[in-house]
């Protein structure tokens, strides 16, 4: 495994207590803060997708962006464990770490990580996954990837009446085509959760939180 995270992996093996999910966590947000910026949704925005997953109570979840696996470990934690979570990251190197995280936390068994490209990942779902539509869609990939992914998941019946869709970064870097597609659709109901980027004070970013009709 060559990455440039495996310090980091090291570091959250080495100072967190295997099978606490909540420890595993904070360790992470502490590497985030005080080691090395990194690009999960971090703890003040993390709160946020802990509410809608509370909110929503999903039974079947779907992540774009798996990245060292914070995300998802969040989402386990607000989950019991009969919730099935995908998620689906194309960096093979960075998701072996996140599974590397998972297992520690004593999760692995309950988030299928798929790794490939967004775009030619979702249109199999249905088929080889067996699923018929997702509770639950976290977005937090690349921005520029926001609307054609969303719209691949509609396109391919994912989205239900009911479906909760979060979107992390819609500020900074920025998804102006997602939200204008969103906000400007009578099929939804979305509302913004302004805060800051992960692991900084001074950039504002935001959350954006739907809800199919």
């Amino acid at each position: 495994m060559q990455s440039p995270y495996l310090s980091f992996m090291n570091y959250v093996l080495q100072n967190s207590r295997r099978g606490d999910i909540q420890n595993v966590i904070d360790t992470i947000d502490q590497y985030g803060w005080t080691k090395q910026w990194l690009m999960n949704i971090g703890d003040r925005k993390g709160k946020i997708l802990d509410d809608a997953i509370r909110t929503r109570k999903p039974k079947t979840v779907l992540e774009l962006g798996t990245f060292l696996g914070y995300s998802s470990l969040r989402m386990a934690g607000q989950l019991p464990n009969d919730a099935s979570i995908i998620s689906i990251d194309i960096n093979s190197q960075t998701a072996e770490i996140a599974h590397t995280i998972h297992k520690h936390a004593g999760v692995e068994n309950r988030i299928k990580i798929i790794i490939g490209s967004s775009e030619n990942i979702i249109p199999q779902l249905n088929k080889i996954y067996h699923i018929d539509s997702f509770d639950f869609i976290f977005i937090d990939h690349d921005g520029s990837l926001y609307l054609s992914d969303f719209m691949l998941l509609e396109q391919y019946g994912l989205i239900k009446s009911g479906t909760m869709i979060v979107a992390d970064n819609v500020i900074y870097p920025g998804a102006p085509n997602y939200l204008n597609y969103i906000r400007n659709n009578p099929n939804y109901i979305t509302k913004m959760y302004e805060s800051t980027i992960e692991y900084r004070e001074d950039i504002r970013d935001g959350v954006e939180v739907s809800v199919r009709k």
